[in-house]
């Protein structure tokens, strides 16, 4: 049910994003450590939503499709937002356009398999590319003037966000290769066509 807690925990993520894109605009030290945190508990949804749906069993097919979706909103968002404001300097754009690519190949190869009724299974890998990621978005969204209104304004926030990201760009390589091959492996399999349903008034079959 879309009320159901993990749901609304990840219907909460794509709430977030016009509040995120609100902050940011707004270029001030305290708006950016606000959208900061915007983001980071966002983030942090991402993952009680999954464990919260396990526990409870509350796993529903409204859940994995809007759960990655939701992901590719907050992501896409604070990729777009970081380059259309001149967050990332240099040579910071180019792992953020290998992250945005790998979420376009994985979502592509996601819709193929669903046709052959193949799932893509999350790796221990991309859970780790999915922290340094969000931990790396994070960090940029606050920058040196977020982090002065907490008085860490000592340290270069920004380029420990800079770093990070390379280091998930890094990841996101590794494990949208991973995904690429998985779906090679069913590149010249047909799609599998569902099941007719049965009509209302149709009689029901004899048993033999």
């Amino acid at each position: 049910m879309p009320t159901d807690l993990p749901n609304l925990l990840t219907l909460s993520r794509i709430a977030a994003v016009p509040v995120l894109m609100l902050f940011v605009a707004l270029r001030q030290p305290w708006a950016d450590f606000a959208a900061c945190l915007v983001f980071g508990l966002a983030g942090i949804t991402d993952y009680f939503d999954g464990k919260i749906a396990r526990e409870r069993q509350l796993v529903s097919g409204f859940g994995r499709m809007l759960d990655p979706i939701a992901d590719k909103l907050l992501v896409g968002a604070a990729l777009m937002l970081l380059a259309g404001y001149d967050r990332l300097p240099g040579w910071s754009l180019y792992p953020a356009i290998v992250i945005l690519l790998r979420e376009i190949l994985v979502s592509g190869l996601r819709e193929y398999l669903a046709g052959l009724r193949v799932g893509l299974p999350v790796t221990r890998l991309a859970k780790w590319k999915t922290g340094f990621q969000m931990g790396a978005l994070g960090t940029l969204i606050a920058g040196d003037t977020g982090a002065s209104v907490i008085g860490l304004g000592f340290l270069p926030v920004s380029l420990i966000g800079e770093a990070m990201l390379w280091v998930a760009a890094a990841l996101t390589l590794l494990t949208g290769w991973d995904y690429l091959l998985a779906g090679l492996a069913y590149a010249g399999a047909e799609p599998t066509a569902p099941e007719p349903a049965a009509r209302p008034d149709a009689a029901p079959l004899a048993r033999p």
